[in-house]
């Protein structure tokens, strides 16, 4: 079974001379807003692989020239794909660590039992697989104390010296901006020394390395330590680092981006893939540095970006400004500005309907949705039991007003996300009415009381009971259950299929597995719907969402060969957190004033995940919150280009289904 077609959705085709150009004047010419070396591949496997050479060919030139090889290793993530060829090199004798030194860049402190380790990550992902020495393998000691900590940091520093200095620091650019654990607020002067770990990474600690209790504190070797290397290569794979990015590569040297002060050494490289160098300018506006191969996203893209540069809209831009802006060549293709602007006009305007599953008995040449067959059967897959109201809850709205067939599927329980407090307050309730429906037995008094003994005595990260995890579950089964009853989706209708990769009760989550896929089969060919619906927040900050995401594609996969399934469109809606761009956007369904309340209230009805959910992340917004200044801003976008003004949108992307 494929189950990562997550990581196959290519909104875009770049080409390939914006990111791998063949000469030296043309790749002069496309990075002359980059302060890094940075080179981009289509993969990050072809990224690791081209990294794993390069630190092969550093360790063998710098062996013969001196006998020996410094190298500062960092463990995060994105480093594991390159250790990975690095092992394979070194099984073909390609490439001996018999003559490397290996400094850990950082560690957690303390060292707790069960806790993370970098270390012991390096070895597992590196070192334990490669024929290094283990006297050559050098970390930080974990039975140091706060009070030696300055000058055992020294010392740390003394031993890199006197093994020559390092002649290469490898690491990955965190999703911050941070290297090693110099987290924003870093100085440039910075050295070994003991650092405290925001919220944000510990949170991501606890999911990379799949722990529950994550140090406050870390000792990490400084930015000056990083720059007196000889050279570094560090790396960044995906498209939720996007944007972090383009603030180390094009924006100015900051404390607040510590992986800028990249732009400061020589022989400093940035290996990234496709979806990470999203942002860059000659992948994001490749007509500010190069001559461009248009295709309608590229050209809706610039004209959007023009409009907000000339503060017009669409049908009010000339050819002056497409001039004056470095866009005459669309001019050459189209003959004016009025030809292009009203291309684009119209496109953006044919992505605007109220009919998201299409409007019966129309002509819909150009509309998102096909007309017939009506009424269709749809299925909204949600990842938590509130993502489709918080997502797309007017859309879900208009879909079962306009009485199509619509079946709503929770994927997980979402039972982490109850607080302790919001579980009692069901308990205390219970208590009070069990005498009168005649429950207070006494097995009703000994959970009651092994519960509230539970919740008292329960220390951080500590698992919930089983039975624990069952009563949050019911918690949020009852919250979508009325947000479902609220829109007229009937009971029938509502499907909690609690896929096994989430039950773990632990932040730690499974991987994705057969069996969570045939639950989802097994729905689709239930229902054999017309129309899905499916999360696309593949930047999801807790992972759930995509693999939620890859258990729908690979059901889809399985299935593509069923008549059904070939005349069924798929839509992916994106989450809390952000929006689809404009240029990317293929259906936008408008929301009135009275449909936005009406959204907000559905979302309202999932009580426990208001003022207390514990995955608000840096964000204070509450989700209706998020949800409602995300939807105008949609809205307000599209009047800034001249198109009808809404109190708010939810937008589309249609996800065509792989054949082969």
């Amino acid at each position: 079974m494929k189950t990562n077609l997550s990581s196959q959705i290519k909104l875009d085709q770049v080409p390939r001379r914006y990111y791998a150009p063949e000469g030296e004047i043309e790749l002069a010419e496309l990075t002359r807003e980059e302060k890094v070396y940075t080179k981009i591949f289509e993969t990050a496997v072809d990224g690791s692989e081209y990294i794993a050479t390069k630190i092969s060919d550093i360790i063998k030139q710098n062996v013969a020239s001196k006998g020996k090889c410094v190298l500062a290793l960092g463990a995060g993530n994105s480093t594991h794909s390159v250790y990975a060829c690095l092992i394979e090199l070194c099984r073909k004798g390609l490439v001996s660590f018999q003559n490397v030194i290996v400094f850990n860049i950082s560690e957690f402190f303390p060292i707790q039992a069960g806790g993370p380790s970098t270390l012991q990550r390096l070895k597992e992902v590196l070192l334990d697989h490669v024929d290094i020495k283990p006297e050559n393998i050098r970390s930080i000691n974990p039975a140091i104390t706060k009070e030696d900590m300055y000058e055992y940091c020294r010392d740390y520093e003394h031993e890199i010296s006197n093994a020559g200095g390092i002649d290469l620091t490898v690491c990955e650019v965190g999703r911050t901006g941070s290297l090693a654990f110099n987290e924003p607020g870093s100085m440039e002067s910075s050295l070994c020394r003991l650092v405290l770990l925001t919220h944000e990474s510990r949170q991501r600690i606890a999911s990379d390395y799949k722990c529950e209790s994550v140090p406050t504190t870390a000792i990490t070797l400084g930015i000056r330590n990083l720059l007196d290397a000889r050279r570094i290569i560090t790396m960044a794979w995906g498209d939720t680092n996007a944007s972090t990015i383009f603030n180390v590569v094009e924006n100015p040297v900051t404390t607040a981006v510590p992986a800028s002060f990249l732009q400061k050494h020589p022989h400093g490289r940035l290996v990234i893939d496709l979806p990470a160098a999203d942002e860059l300018t000659r992948i994001s506006h490749p007509w500010k540095v190069t001559s461009c191969e248009w295709n309608d996203k590229l050209i809706r893209r610039a004209i959007v970006w023009l409009c907000q540069m000339t503060g017009k809209v669409i049908l009010k831009l000339t050819d002056k400004d497409y001039n004056d802006w470095g866009l005459g060549e669309l001019l050459a293709i189209y003959g004016s500005a009025y030809n292009v602007n009203i291309k684009v006009f119209n496109e953006l305007q044919h992505t605007i309907t109220g009919w998201p599953g299409g409007k019966p008995d129309a002509d819909d040449t150009y509309r998102p949705e096909r007309a017939n067959p009506y009424p269709k059967r749809v299925i909204v897959f949600s990842p938590h039991p509130d993502d489709d109201v918080i997502s797309m809850g007017a859309t879900l709205q208009r879909l079962v007003d306009q009485k199509h067939d619509v079946h709503v599927a929770y994927e997980t329980s979402g039972n982490i996300a109850v607080g302790d407090e919001d579980m009692m307050r069901y308990f205390l309730m219970m208590d009070k009415i069990a005498p009168m429906f005649g429950f207070a037995t006494d097995s009703y008094t000994k959970l009651s009381n092994e519960v509230g003994d539970f919740v008292k005595a329960k220390k951080a990260g500590e698992s919930d009971l089983a039975e624990i995890r069952e009563i949050k579950t019911m918690i949020r089964q009852a919250e979508a259950t009325i947000a479902c009853h609220y829109i007229g989706v009937p009971n029938d209708h509502i499907h909690f299929l609690r896929l096994p990769f989430y039950e773990t009760g632990t932040i730690k989550k499974g991987d994705l597995s057969e069996k969570d896929i045939m639950i989802v089969k097994k729905l689709l060919e239930d229902v054999k719907p017309h129309q899905i619906f499916v999360a696309g927040d593949l930047a999801d900050p807790h992972g759930t969402h995509r693999v939620c995401t890859d258990a729908v594609l690979a059901a889809i996969y399985e299935l593509k060969d069923e008549p059904w399934m070939q005349d069924c469109r798929v839509w992916m809606y994106r989450g809390a957190w952000a929006e689809w761009e404009i240029d990317h956007i293929e259906m936008a369904v408008p929301i009135s004033p009275e449909q936005l309340r009406s959204k907000r209230n559905s979302i309202l009805k999932h009580q426990s995940q208001m003022e207390n959910a514990p995955f608000l992340g840096d964000d204070d917004r509450l989700f209706w919150q998020r949800a409602e200044e995300r939807n105008r801003a949609t809205a307000q976008l599209y009047h800034s280009l001249g198109l009808a003004s809404y109190e708010a949108m939810e937008a589309f992307v249609e996800y065509k289904p792989l054949r082969d």
